[in-house]
């Protein structure tokens, strides 16, 4: 349970530095009411809401905006979304994977389609790539919450299958279905996650040099722009000079 994954830094440091807050916001709400409506708006009885509300939380979502979208389920009028998986290559040959959530699906589509077009990408169809990919539970501490040993031992207690370990932080992995579990298990004895979350992570990685790192970027940027987009992941990684430059 050791090393570290450079694609597992860049994707929480772009997160954190390019998400602007009003449509963090708006993406953490829509989880928050489409958990709520598909379960029980009870988060003890709805392990999908709880996590959702973590996470707004660990982003400082003001509490007003999280009950409002929990309320915003329960209403007659609340939009139905859809959950929909895009798949795809981008420049150098880097798979991608885009979860969206959306009210028109047709409309998503063609965005999608179209953003993979403009920069270098080419959109493939469900499971092209997916098979590249597992499913993980991700909880992010900072490395200031203790030292790799203490947080390695706290992990294997709460169920954790693997731990990545620097000086800024400490990502730990699980199984999908155990991420309520461990993430509970964790806050008794880590306190507060930066961030707890279900991501897809690469079974391997393609390394891009500066130039098609920057590409990949501007595709990345780009579908996160759409608003019906919640999350993109790529299958790259940089070495520490091009990470510099990014």
């Amino acid at each position: 349970m050791a090393g570290h994954s450079k694609w597992a830094n860049i994707q929480h440091r772009k997160g954190r530095q390019d998400a602007v807050r009003a449509k963090l916001f708006s993406r953490l709400s829509k989880e928050i009411t489409v958990a709520a409506k598909m379960g029980d708006p009870d988060p003890d009885k709805n392990p999908r809401l709880r996590l959702a509300i973590k996470e707004a939380k660990s982003n400082s979502m003001p509490k007003d905006n999280i009950e409002r979208a929990i309320k915003k389920s329960q209403g007659g009028d609340a939009d139905n979304y859809e959950e929909i998986r895009y798949e795809g290559y981008g420049p150098g040959g880097v798979a991608l994977i885009v979860e969206a959530m959306t009210d028109n699906r047709n409309r998503t589509a063609s965005n999608v389609r179209s953003t993979f077009g403009k920069h270098g990408g080419n959109l493939g169809e469900t499971g092209s790539v997916g098979f590249m990919f597992d499913r993980m539970g991700q909880v992010v501490y900072p490395g200031a919450v203790g030292d790799a040993e203490t947080v390695l031992m706290a992990a294997i207690e709460a169920g954790a299958e693997d731990v990545e370990s620097t000086e800024e932080e400490h990502v730990i992995w699980c199984q999908a279905g155990d991420l309520n579990a461990v993430s509970t298990a964790l806050e008794e004895s880590l306190g507060e996650s930066e961030t707890t979350r279900l991501v897809w992570r690469p079974q391997t990685t393609t390394e891009l040099d500066l130039e098609g790192a920057q590409k990949l970027m501007r595709l990345i940027e780009a579908l996160e722009d759409d608003d019906d987009v919640q999350s993109v992941t790529a299958n790259f990684e940089v070495s520490d000079a091009v990470m510099a430059e990014l």
